[in-house]
């Protein structure tokens, strides 16, 4: 009965990411072998995660809004089965029983990551290592910053709730070590940001550690969540009112 119960997990976790930033992770992949046999080396070539979806104004703003249900719906895939399992979301520490705490931890976590993040991105895009990462190329629009906070939450909580809430919640019910199961969710982090070079997978699989790690002796995935949308909101929008302003920004 036991060993039932451990390949039903086993095959429900390759489903999950099978249909969410697993097989991101081998598009991502297929990606970074494309750049990689065009002439241009990596560090001539871009490339956008904010892009139009439609030529319209009204249907380009329906279609990012659809993107942004999808990762929220991603993340609560994770946390339904897991429910169904018998962990209920308080566990993974998504409660509101420590905002303020939540909330410094969150903002010192940002600053540990973001920072030195994007000097290892330059450096990574100056040794050739990486694409020019263009956090959006969306037109100006009403509605451009509004959706752009909204997908960074979006992001924040498809990937902190699958990859660590979930994946290590799930490892460790299939008796992974968790120096092992902190390892696997960090290696597929980077994974689906292949896209971006080198320097992308490094630099997320890193922050897997990092994140991982934290959650791992906090058991707080609500100071993941808001971490990770904090560092996406100043990318995104950060990027969009910086661009052409600044000579060292790809």
């Amino acid at each position: 009965m036991i060993e039932d119960n451990r390949r039903a997990l086993r095959v429900e976790v390759l489903l999950v990411f099978a249909v969410t930033l697993g097989l991101s992770g081998l598009r991502s992949l297929v990606r970074l072998l494309d750049s990689l046999l065009k002439p241009q080396p990596l560090n001539e070539q871009s490339v956008a995660i904010n892009v139009p979806q439609a030529r319209f104004d009204l249907l380009d703003l329906a279609a990012q809004l659809l993107s942004v249900g999808q990762l929220a719906a991603w993340g609560c895939l994770g946390l339904y089965l897991l429910w169904r399992g018998g962990v209920r979301p308080a566990a993974l520490g998504l409660d509101r029983t420590r905002p303020g705490r939540d909330a410094v931890g969150s903002l010192g976590l940002a600053a540990l990551i973001g920072l030195p993040g994007l000097a290892f991105y330059l450096l990574a895009w100056n040794f050739g290592l990486n694409l020019a990462v263009q956090p959006s190329t969306l037109d100006e629009s009403w509605w451009r910053s509004a959706t752009l906070v909204l997908a960074a939450g979006g992001n924040a909580w498809a990937e902190e709730v699958l990859v660590v809430g979930y994946l290590l919640t799930r490892l460790r019910q299939l008796g992974w070590r968790d120096g092992t199961a902190l390892a696997a969710s960090a290696v597929l982090r980077g994974s689906y940001h292949l896209y971006q070079g080198f320097g992308g997978f490094v630099g997320n699989v890193v922050m897997g550690l990092v994140f991982g790690w934290v959650w791992q002796r906090t058991n707080r995935l609500w100071v993941l969540v808001v971490a990770h949308a904090l560092l996406d909101v100043v990318a995104f929008v950060g990027y969009t009112l910086l661009r052409g302003h600044l000579d060292w920004l790809p």
